[in-house]
């Protein structure tokens, strides 16, 4: 079997260390004829984020808070059973799981700073719009002062 094509990079500098991933396969249903029937393509990544050292203190809490329904025991775990071979089942699965964690250990967003409205845009729009009243107001047969 050829390597894996890891480090799986989160973020940075920090990737998914090898040794925390725990790996299980098992027959997977979809295409694949009677191939599919004797081999074991479908792969169950899972990685336990509470116990974790590889990742920084603040990104493992902003993670435990964002992933937490999905998370069993502090554990998170990633399927795949797209590819017919294990060993891309394999890679998908861990571009998967970085991906997930990229993404809930992201900072939170800036805030919005709320912003007011300059005073000549309000002043030109109420204009306009009383331009727009005097031109209907211009087309009925009535005089209305």
């Amino acid at each position: 079997m050829e390597p894996m094509s890891g480090p799986y990079l989160i973020r940075g500098s920090v990737s998914l260390p090898e040794a925390e991933l725990m790996w299980r396969f098992s027959r997977s249903s979809g295409p694949g004829g009677q191939h599919v029937n004797t081999s074991d393509t479908q792969v169950e990544l899972r990685f336990d984020l509470a116990a974790t050292e590889a990742l920084p203190e603040v990104w493992k809490q902003r993670a435990l808070e964002r992933l937490a329904g999905r998370l069993v025991d502090g554990v998170v775990t990633v399927r795949a059973s797209e590819h017919r071979s294990q060993w891309r089942n394999r890679e998908t699965a861990a571009v998967r799981l970085a991906a997930l964690l990229a993404e809930a250990t992201a900072p939170p967003p800036k805030p919005r700073r709320p912003t007011r409205i300059p005073r000549g845009i309000n002043e030109r729009r109420l204009r306009e719009k009383k331009q727009r009243s005097d031109t209907k107001r211009g087309r009925s047969g009535r005089d209305w002062t």
